[in-house]
């Protein structure tokens, strides 16, 4: 049988040269600790203001209806596609048009600066954190290994 092709052939060979070795990482476990601490902390004040930013928000949204629409009417010689839609179950007009302009010639939309977190998410997140912090406070060990980390990283 002959030879794979050069395409086929492992690449990790090297000549004279030691090939690389799995780095071991160990974090101090008080280090671990204080770290879970302040995500805990910032997990339960995201989620007690979420009410308030999204009232903030709402605020910021409403006002930029406003001023979008304000905007739409004094641009409004300068629409294209005009389309109508009366709904006589309402007794609404529905008008629909197209303003042709590049970004940043008009009102931008307000963005959400916060992260909504649901009531489920946040219990298991507040759960996990916990059980991580009452283990590593009850351990002997100066470092945390790294299959712990990894548990513990996406938190972090």
């Amino acid at each position: 049988m002959s030879d794979p092709p050069a395409i086929l052939q492992p690449t990790n060979r090297t000549k004279g040269k030691q090939m690389s070795r799995a780095i071991t990482v160990k974090v101090a476990t008080p280090k671990v600790i204080k770290a879970l601490e302040t995500r805990l902390a910032t997990l339960e004040k995201d989620y007690t203001s979420q009410e308030a930013n999204e009232a903030k928000f709402r605020k910021k949204h409403d006002a930029w209806k406003k001023e979008i629409g304000e905007w739409a009417i004094k641009n409004f010689s300068k629409a294209e596609n005009l389309r109508t839609n009366y709904r006589q179950w309402n007794n609404t007009l529905n008008v629909d048009f197209d303003i042709i302009t590049k970004e940043g010639n008009f009102p931008a939309e307000p963005e959400k600066d916060y992260e909504i977190i649901h009531q489920h998410s946040y219990r298991e997140m507040k759960e996990d954190i916990t059980n991580a912090l009452t283990i590593l406070k009850m351990t002997d060990e100066e470092t945390v290994n790294a299959s712990t980390m990894k548990q513990i990283a996406k938190y972090l």
